[in-house]
């Protein structure tokens, strides 16, 4: 049997970054990454942006070059799947039956999609954006699509409806709450979100409830909503969250519910098993102090960079401000911080101008900013979250005050 003095499970930014920071600070230990896809690690934002719509071949979304990994002796088990664990034999067992030992277990093995319970669900064309080959499979159909049905409103959804926009498609968004982005932003973003695709000729309904799928010859063709309506589309994409891939460690043992739980140096109830990245349920200083996992690349290098520091005998407890980004259109949405919680809301700077901040605070201190195309804003204003200041309101809207005088 194989053993590795590290196994890394998952090959996405976490895991790629394990091993890199892992030879970054001197480990000369065996180290391998298994990744249930034939790539070796790649960028995941492209493909619902840059990716889907042509402008980066695949080459340029690599994390790594193949000769990185060679030379740093990073075994990449790629194609295989970890269907169990055993951490009193510290062995995982693959899909296909062979078993790999491991000194220290880093799992990183992100989510599956999350997929509606409907009628329909197995016709062709409908997709979801999670992988290199689900970006290739609607790519591979763009052709022959004349309809798109994006169902989701959150940034996947609203990042790949402006890319087949701009592609001349006929774009539908359904959401099912009363507006877009919701569960991550204030209202003053999503009502310009959804101005913003209506003005390039994406249809977006709100409160939107779907009944199921139409199909002919095992096709999509529409989507049948609760009131009898058939949209057509020819290709639906499902954007709607995902289910964290933790499987093998809770039947392992390992604490945890919606993704795994993982103490401040990302290490689960299980020895010498680590979790990190979009699967870690981990207590964030930034969420007042709350159980959460975080979708981002941000937190899985962040976190990747944690358990290195662990693994080589230097432990640090994770905190890192969270940051996001979502390119739409001509928009560069940069968010610094969560706005779970909060409790008032300053707007910065006119929408109209396309070139704004959304500010969020809670009991007076800013906890997180949506910046708009307002780069200076996301830059100066990420010391108003990490320090917990709360500067005066009316200084915060006016745009022509700079928010480094408020952070100082």
């Amino acid at each position: 049997m194989t053993s590795y003095d590290v196994l890394i499970v998952g090959a996405g930014h976490g895991g790629a970054q394990v091993a890199v920071a892992l030879r970054q600070h001197g480990f000369e230990g065996t180290v391998a990454i298994v990744g249930d896809e034939p790539e070796i690690p790649y960028e995941r934002p492209p493909l619902s942006k840059d990716y889907l719509a042509g402008e980066k071949a695949f080459e340029r979304i690599l994390i790594r070059p193949a000769t990185f990994w060679s030379e740093r002796k990073v075994d990449m088990l790629t194609g295989k799947r970890v269907a169990e664990v055993d951490p009193a034999a510290r062995t995982v067992t693959l899909a296909g039956g062979e078993s790999i030992g491991y000194g220290k277990l880093v799992w990183a093995t992100g989510g599956s999609p999350r997929m509606l319970a409907c009628e329909g669900t197995d016709l062709k064309g409908i997709h979801v954006v999670r992988t290199k080959a689900d970006a290739d499979a609607m790519i591979a159909a763009l052709d022959s699509t004349t309809d798109v049905v994006v169902v989701g409103g959150g940034y996947i959804g609203l990042e790949a409806a402006a890319v087949l926009a701009k592609l001349g498609k006929r774009v539908t968004v359904l959401e099912a709450l009363p507006r877009v982005l919701a569960r991550v932003a204030g209202e003053p973003l999503s009502r310009f979100y959804e101005a913003e695709h209506r003005a390039h000729g994406v249809e977006v309904r709100l409160d939107a409830s779907m009944a199921g799928f139409e199909g002919e010859g095992g096709e999509v063709s529409g989507v049948r909503m609760e009131d009898g309506e058939v949209i057509p589309a020819q290709m639906v994409i499902v954007g709607i969250g995902i289910i964290p891939a933790v499987g093998p460690l809770l039947a392992a043992g390992a604490a945890g519910g919606n993704g795994v739980d993982v103490d401040p140096f990302c290490q689960t109830s299980l020895p010498d098993i680590y979790a990190i990245g979009d699967c870690a349920a981990h207590v964030n200083d930034f969420c007042d102090g709350e159980r959460i996992r975080l979708e981002s690349v941000q937190n899985a290098n962040d976190q990747a960079n944690t358990v290195a520091k662990a693994i080589l005998g230097d432990p640090q407890p994770y905190h890192a401000v969270p940051w996001f980004w979502s390119n739409q259109y001509d928009l560069r949405l940069q968010t610094v911080g969560l706005s779970t919680g909060h409790d008032d809301v300053v707007l910065r700077g006119d929408p109209a101008a396309r070139s704004f901040s959304v500010i969020y605070l809670k009991k007076g201190r800013v906890i997180a900013l949506d910046c708009v195309n307002a780069t200076k804003d996301y830059v100066q204003g990420r010391k108003l979250v990490t320090e917990r200041l709360s500067p005066d309101k009316a200084k915060l809207a006016d745009a022509s005050v700079p928010l480094k005088e408020l952070a100082a």
